[in-house]
């Protein structure tokens, strides 16, 4: 069973206010953290600027979606993120779940 985790997030002024090369070097290191993820069991699916102007878009203006193999690989990357100091540089939010099917998800929501 697949798990799937979205991130929102837009930088906040501890981020814009981080001089130039403070910034590359942070992005870099994040960079190099995330190259040995897909031996982990993680997917990138996107990273990618948000469309703020669709219908109830989100004011967030960065997308994260990812897949993992295990509940574990989640974990490790929340874990990462976190230990890597980008809540301090950025306004966050995180929503995970296991995958799921229609049927699966209305009958969760009549019963919610």
């Amino acid at each position: 069973m697949s798990h799937y985790l979205v991130e929102l997030y837009t930088p906040n002024a501890a981020w814009k206010a981080l001089p130039a090369e403070e910034r590359r070097q942070f992005l870099s290191n994040v960079g190099t953290a995330m190259g040995g993820l897909s031996g982990m069991g993680v997917e990138v699916l996107t990273l990618s600027e948000t469309q703020p102007e669709i219908d109830q878009g989100s004011a967030h203006r960065f997308l994260g979606i990812w897949r993992f193999a295990s509940q574990q690989a989640r974990d490790a990357l929340l874990a990462g993120i976190h230990a890597s100091g980008w809540y301090g540089y950025f306004d966050h939010v995180n929503a995970a779940g296991a995958e799921s099917g229609f049927t699966q998800h209305l009958h969760a929501l009549e019963n919610a």
